[in-house]
Order: C-alpha cells, then structure tokens, then sequence
C-alpha cells in the first residue's frame, strides 16, 4: 500500500508564494507519473502539473509561466512550487501517483488566494 502527504499550502495574497510537497512512502517498486491536480468549489478537478512516466513534465495552460514541479526520485517526493497567485487558483490540491499500477491520491490541502 502506498501513501501519499502532502504538506504546504494555506492562505496567501494575490501575487504571493505557496510550495506544496508530496512525500510517497510504502512499499515503491514503480512510478508511472507523479503531480498535482485541483479541484475548485463547483469545478471539476483538473491537472495542474506532473511528471509523466518517462520523466517530461506537463503543465496546464494556467500553470505555465508561474509554477514549477520538481522532484526528488530517492525519497518519491514532488514539489510544486508557485508563483504569481491569482484568487483563481484557489482550490483544494490534491497530490496524485501512479505506483505499482495503482492509481494514488493524497488527502488534499487547501490553497486560498485573496485579491
């Protein structure tokens, strides 16, 4: 079984800063993919950032320019780094992994950007 924690996040002025990390921890024989998603207040959740599985990165149309993911393979962690926030991004992120072909999901954490 593999978990996925997730820390970072909370409120931040339009404009500001936010990091949020993922640490995978269990039993990890293969990694097909690692980022971040979100999901909005009446929205559907939507791709923000990843790593696919042969280690590309794809950002949506949102993220580029003002978000960075990065990663640490040793210890399975993913850091999504932003930047330049808009009360736009505001939204519950959720850390996802695809693990020993196994679909993973973090508990979520909530980023609020006021303007």
């Amino acid at each position: 079984q593999v978990q996925l924690v997730e820390s970072g996040g909370g409120s931040v002025q339009a404009g500001g800063s936010l990091r949020l990390s993922c640490a995978a921890s269990g039993s990890i024989f293969s990694t097909n993919g690692m980022g971040w998603y979100r999901q909005a207040p009446g929205k559907q959740r939507e791709l923000v950032a990843r790593f696919t599985n042969v280690g590309t990165t794809y950002y949506s149309d949102s993220a580029k320019g003002r978000f960075t993911i990065s990663r640490d393979q040793a210890s399975n962690t993913v850091v999504l780094q932003m930047t330049s926030l808009k009360p736009e991004d505001t939204a519950v992120y959720y850390c996802n992994a695809g693990m020993n072909g196994e679909n993973y999901w973090g508990q979520g954490t909530q980023v609020t950007v006021s303007s």
